[in-house]
Protein backbone atom coordinates (compact mmCIF):
# COMPACT_ATOMS: atom_id res chain seq x y z
CA UNK A 1 0.00 0.00 0.00
CA UNK A 2 0.90 3.84 -0.29
CA UNK A 3 0.32 5.14 2.43
CA UNK A 4 -0.08 8.97 4.04
CA UNK A 5 0.28 9.69 7.28
CA UNK A 6 -0.58 12.99 8.66
CA UNK A 7 0.58 13.39 12.04
CA UNK A 8 2.32 16.47 13.85
CA UNK A 9 4.15 14.66 17.00
CA UNK A 10 7.01 13.50 15.63
CA UNK A 11 7.44 10.76 17.78
CA UNK A 12 3.98 8.79 16.62
CA UNK A 13 4.95 9.88 13.13
CA UNK A 14 8.39 8.19 13.46
CA UNK A 15 6.72 4.98 15.00
CA UNK A 16 3.98 4.11 12.63
CA UNK A 17 6.28 4.97 9.75
CA UNK A 18 8.72 2.98 10.64
CA UNK A 19 6.36 -0.08 11.35
CA UNK A 20 4.58 0.67 8.49
CA UNK A 21 7.87 0.48 6.14
CA UNK A 22 8.83 -2.58 7.92
CA UNK A 23 5.71 -4.12 6.78
CA UNK A 24 6.64 -3.78 3.28
CA UNK A 25 4.12 -0.55 2.40
CA UNK A 26 5.22 3.05 1.13
CA UNK A 27 4.82 5.53 3.67
CA UNK A 28 5.14 9.53 3.33
CA UNK A 29 4.46 11.80 6.50
CA UNK A 30 3.54 15.44 6.80
CA UNK A 31 2.36 17.16 10.04
CA UNK A 32 0.60 20.21 8.79
CA UNK A 33 -3.09 20.20 7.88
CA UNK A 34 -2.92 22.33 4.85
CA UNK A 35 -0.11 21.20 3.65
CA UNK A 36 -1.28 17.43 3.93
CA UNK A 37 -4.47 18.30 2.21
CA UNK A 38 -2.92 19.83 -0.38
CA UNK A 39 -0.18 16.95 -0.74
CA UNK A 40 -3.41 14.39 -0.38
CA UNK A 41 -5.47 15.75 -3.24
CA UNK A 42 -2.19 15.78 -5.77
CA UNK A 43 -1.30 12.58 -4.88
CA UNK A 44 -2.57 9.25 -5.41
CA UNK A 45 -2.71 6.91 -2.36
CA UNK A 46 -4.19 3.49 -1.28
CA UNK A 47 -5.11 4.89 2.41
CA UNK A 48 -4.69 7.96 4.60
CA UNK A 49 -3.74 8.35 8.14
CA UNK A 50 -5.17 11.15 9.69
CA UNK A 51 -4.84 12.92 13.45
CA UNK A 52 -7.57 15.12 14.59
CA UNK A 53 -5.41 17.76 16.21
CA UNK A 54 -3.61 19.35 13.21
CA UNK A 55 -2.20 23.07 12.65
CA UNK A 56 -3.13 25.28 10.20
CA UNK A 57 -6.32 22.95 10.03
CA UNK A 58 -7.57 20.24 11.84
CA UNK A 59 -7.99 16.79 10.85
CA UNK A 60 -11.78 16.38 10.83
CA UNK A 61 -12.09 19.50 8.22
CA UNK A 62 -8.95 17.83 6.14
CA UNK A 63 -11.51 15.27 5.54
CA UNK A 64 -14.70 16.65 4.86
CA UNK A 65 -13.19 18.48 2.34
CA UNK A 66 -11.84 15.69 0.87
CA UNK A 67 -14.86 14.11 0.80
CA UNK A 68 -16.13 17.29 -0.81
CA UNK A 69 -14.10 17.26 -3.63
CA UNK A 70 -15.58 13.73 -4.41
CA UNK A 71 -11.87 12.18 -2.82
CA UNK A 72 -13.31 8.58 -1.57
CA UNK A 73 -9.94 7.28 -0.27
CA UNK A 74 -10.25 5.38 2.83
CA UNK A 75 -9.26 7.21 6.30
CA UNK A 76 -8.56 5.76 9.49
CA UNK A 77 -8.43 8.74 12.64
CA UNK A 78 -5.52 8.87 14.82
CA UNK A 79 -6.00 10.75 17.90
CA UNK A 80 -6.10 11.32 21.67
CA UNK A 81 -9.87 12.20 21.74
CA UNK A 82 -11.49 9.13 21.84
CA UNK A 83 -14.64 9.65 23.40
CA UNK A 84 -17.75 8.24 21.75
CA UNK A 85 -19.01 11.34 20.47
CA UNK A 86 -15.50 12.34 19.10
CA UNK A 87 -15.68 9.18 17.16
CA UNK A 88 -18.57 9.28 15.76
CA UNK A 89 -17.85 12.95 14.52
CA UNK A 90 -15.29 11.64 12.64
CA UNK A 91 -17.09 8.44 10.95
CA UNK A 92 -19.62 11.40 10.08
CA UNK A 93 -16.87 14.03 8.78
CA UNK A 94 -16.22 10.86 5.85
CA UNK A 95 -13.28 8.62 8.33
CA UNK A 96 -13.77 4.83 7.09
CA UNK A 97 -12.34 3.89 10.85
CA UNK A 98 -11.41 5.34 14.02
CA UNK A 99 -8.12 4.35 16.71
CA UNK A 100 -7.59 6.19 19.65
CA UNK A 101 -4.14 6.89 21.86
CA UNK A 102 -2.40 5.12 22.63
CA UNK A 103 -2.81 2.09 20.20
CA UNK A 104 -0.94 -1.18 19.73
CA UNK A 105 0.97 -1.21 16.39
CA UNK A 106 -0.49 -4.61 15.49
CA UNK A 107 -4.17 -3.27 16.16
CA UNK A 108 -3.12 0.04 13.55
CA UNK A 109 -1.84 -2.38 10.93
CA UNK A 110 -4.84 -4.77 10.45
CA UNK A 111 -7.54 -1.96 10.35
CA UNK A 112 -5.23 -0.59 7.25
CA UNK A 113 -4.81 -3.47 5.99
CA UNK A 114 -8.42 -4.18 6.34
CA UNK A 115 -9.73 -0.90 4.76
CA UNK A 116 -7.60 -1.29 1.39
CA UNK A 117 -8.99 -4.74 1.37
CA UNK A 118 -12.63 -3.51 1.69
CA UNK A 119 -12.19 -1.18 -0.96
CA UNK A 120 -10.20 -3.29 -3.12
CA UNK A 121 -13.17 -5.93 -3.09
CA UNK A 122 -15.33 -2.71 -4.06
CA UNK A 123 -13.62 -1.47 -6.85
CA UNK A 124 -14.59 -2.54 -10.44
CA UNK A 125 -12.79 -5.25 -12.34
CA UNK A 126 -11.51 -3.02 -15.80
CA UNK A 127 -9.27 -5.69 -17.08
CA UNK A 128 -8.69 -9.61 -17.39
CA UNK A 129 -5.09 -11.11 -16.78
CA UNK A 130 -3.84 -14.59 -17.29
CA UNK A 131 -0.27 -14.56 -17.54
CA UNK A 132 1.04 -12.05 -20.30
CA UNK A 133 -2.44 -12.10 -21.91
CA UNK A 134 -4.16 -8.54 -20.97
CA UNK A 135 -7.69 -7.93 -21.93
CA UNK A 136 -8.84 -4.38 -21.24
CA UNK A 137 -12.94 -4.53 -20.28
CA UNK A 138 -13.32 -1.19 -20.99
CA UNK A 139 -11.70 -0.61 -24.21
CA UNK A 140 -12.37 -4.46 -25.54
CA UNK A 141 -8.29 -4.44 -26.65
CA UNK A 142 -6.38 -7.70 -26.16
CA UNK A 143 -2.76 -7.77 -26.05
CA UNK A 144 0.26 -10.40 -25.17
CA UNK A 145 3.67 -9.36 -23.87
CA UNK A 146 2.28 -5.98 -24.97
CA UNK A 147 1.66 -6.44 -28.27
CA UNK A 148 -1.94 -5.87 -29.56
CA UNK A 149 -4.16 -9.20 -30.76
CA UNK A 150 -7.05 -8.75 -33.30
CA UNK A 151 -10.22 -10.68 -32.02
CA UNK A 152 -13.39 -10.96 -33.84
CA UNK A 153 -16.31 -10.32 -31.51
CA UNK A 154 -17.13 -13.75 -30.91
CA UNK A 155 -13.80 -14.59 -30.48
CA UNK A 156 -13.24 -11.75 -27.86
CA UNK A 157 -16.33 -13.47 -25.89
CA UNK A 158 -15.07 -16.57 -25.65
CA UNK A 159 -11.60 -15.21 -24.56
CA UNK A 160 -14.06 -13.70 -22.16
CA UNK A 161 -15.44 -16.01 -20.64
CA UNK A 162 -12.45 -18.41 -20.73
CA UNK A 163 -10.20 -15.56 -18.74
CA UNK A 164 -13.28 -14.98 -16.04
CA UNK A 165 -12.64 -18.90 -15.58
CA UNK A 166 -8.75 -19.01 -15.56
CA UNK A 167 -7.61 -22.17 -14.44
CA UNK A 168 -10.48 -23.49 -14.62
CA UNK A 169 -11.83 -26.80 -16.57
CA UNK A 170 -14.52 -25.15 -19.16
CA UNK A 171 -17.07 -27.77 -20.99
CA UNK A 172 -18.32 -27.40 -24.25
CA UNK A 173 -21.96 -27.33 -22.75
CA UNK A 174 -20.46 -24.29 -20.47
CA UNK A 175 -19.34 -22.43 -23.80
CA UNK A 176 -22.64 -23.21 -25.55
CA UNK A 177 -24.85 -21.76 -22.69
CA UNK A 178 -22.73 -18.41 -21.79
CA UNK A 179 -20.80 -17.94 -24.91
CA UNK A 180 -23.40 -18.64 -27.96
CA UNK A 181 -26.55 -18.55 -25.44
CA UNK A 182 -28.03 -21.95 -26.95
CA UNK A 183 -29.61 -24.36 -24.32
CA UNK A 184 -29.35 -27.01 -26.91
CA UNK A 185 -26.36 -28.91 -28.82
CA UNK A 186 -26.63 -27.82 -32.29
CA UNK A 187 -24.84 -31.00 -33.24
CA UNK A 188 -21.70 -28.21 -35.34
CA UNK A 189 -18.03 -28.05 -34.33
CA UNK A 190 -18.75 -24.38 -33.57
CA UNK A 191 -16.81 -24.66 -30.43
CA UNK A 192 -14.13 -26.42 -31.91
CA UNK A 193 -13.38 -24.19 -34.78
CA UNK A 194 -13.56 -20.78 -32.69
CA UNK A 195 -11.04 -22.29 -29.91
CA UNK A 196 -8.85 -22.98 -32.63
CA UNK A 197 -8.58 -19.54 -34.04
CA UNK A 198 -8.07 -18.45 -30.72
CA UNK A 199 -5.83 -19.87 -29.94
CA UNK A 200 -3.85 -19.01 -33.69
CA UNK A 201 -4.05 -15.67 -32.38
CA UNK A 202 -3.14 -15.61 -28.90
CA UNK A 203 -0.65 -18.58 -28.81
CA UNK A 204 0.99 -18.18 -31.84
CA UNK A 205 4.74 -17.44 -32.09
CA UNK A 206 4.57 -16.71 -28.03
CA UNK A 207 6.94 -19.36 -26.56
CA UNK A 208 4.10 -20.51 -23.85
CA UNK A 209 0.78 -21.74 -24.93
CA UNK A 210 -2.08 -20.34 -22.69
CA UNK A 211 -5.50 -22.08 -24.23
CA UNK A 212 -5.61 -26.25 -23.18
CA UNK A 213 -7.64 -28.55 -24.95
CA UNK A 214 -9.22 -31.32 -22.16
CA UNK A 215 -9.50 -34.32 -23.77
CA UNK A 216 -12.84 -35.19 -23.66
CA UNK A 217 -14.29 -32.02 -21.49
CA UNK A 218 -13.41 -28.77 -23.16
CA UNK A 219 -10.76 -26.49 -22.60
CA UNK A 220 -8.63 -24.41 -20.25
CA UNK A 221 -6.88 -21.03 -20.22
CA UNK A 222 -3.99 -21.01 -17.76
CA UNK A 223 -0.99 -19.20 -17.28
CA UNK A 224 1.99 -20.08 -16.16
CA UNK A 225 2.73 -22.35 -12.96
Amino acid sequence: MRIFLIEDDPDVADYVRNGLRESGHTVDICADGREGLIQATAEDYDLLIVDRGLPSLDGLALVKTLRGAGDSTPVLFLTALGDVDRRVEGLRAGGDDYLPKPFAFSELLARSEALHRRRSENLPVTELRVGDLVLNLLTREVQREGRPIELLPRELALLEYLMRHADQVVTRTMLLEKVWEYHFDPQTNVIDVHVSRLRRKIDHDFELPLLHTVRGVGYALRGPS
